[in-house]
C-alpha cells in the first residue's frame, strides 16, 4: 500500500480532483498549505507598491492506493496539475505499513477497497 501526498497550486485541484474520479480514485483529503520552494515567495505590485510573500497558498492532497494503482494515480495527479511553470508543485509516496478501518475492523488491502 502507498500513501501518496502532492503539494499542488490551488487553482488546479478542481482539475486534479476530476482526473482522479475520472479513473475510479473518489477518495481523498485536502489540506490548504503554505510554503514555497526554490522560489522562495513571490514579489506582487499592489497600488504601485511592491511587496514580498514569503509562503504561497497551496493545496496539499494525500491519496492512500493499493501498490498497483498508485503509478496511475501518480500520473493523473501530474498531467492534470502541470503548467510548465516553476511552484507546479511535488509528489511523494511513501510505503503503508499498515491501515484499519475503524468501522469494520478491515485490516490491510481490505480497508482502502
Amino acid at each position: 500500500m502507498k500513501k501518496i501526498e502532492a503539494i499542488l497550486r490551488p487553482e488546479k485541484l478542481e482539475s486534479v480532483r476530476d482526473a482522479l474520479e475520472e479513473g475510479g480514485y473518489p477518495g481523498i483529503t485536502i489540506t490548504e498549505v503554505e510554503g514555497h520552494g526554490k522560489q522562495k515567495g513571490a514579489v506582487h505590485q499592489w497600488r504601485g507598491e511592491k511587496y514580498k510573500v514569503d509562503f504561497l497558498p497551496k493545496v496539499k492532497l494525500e491519496i492512500f492506493a493499493l501498490d498497483e494503482d498508485a503509478e496511475i494515480i501518480i500520473n493523473a495527479i501530474q498531467q492534470a496539475a502541470f503548467t510548465g511553470s516553476v511552484g507546479d508543485g511535488k509528489i511523494f509516496v511513501t510505503d503503508v505499513a499498515e491501515v484499519m478501518r475503524i468501522r469494520t475492523k478491515e485490516r490491510g488491502e481490505k480497508a482502502l477497497v
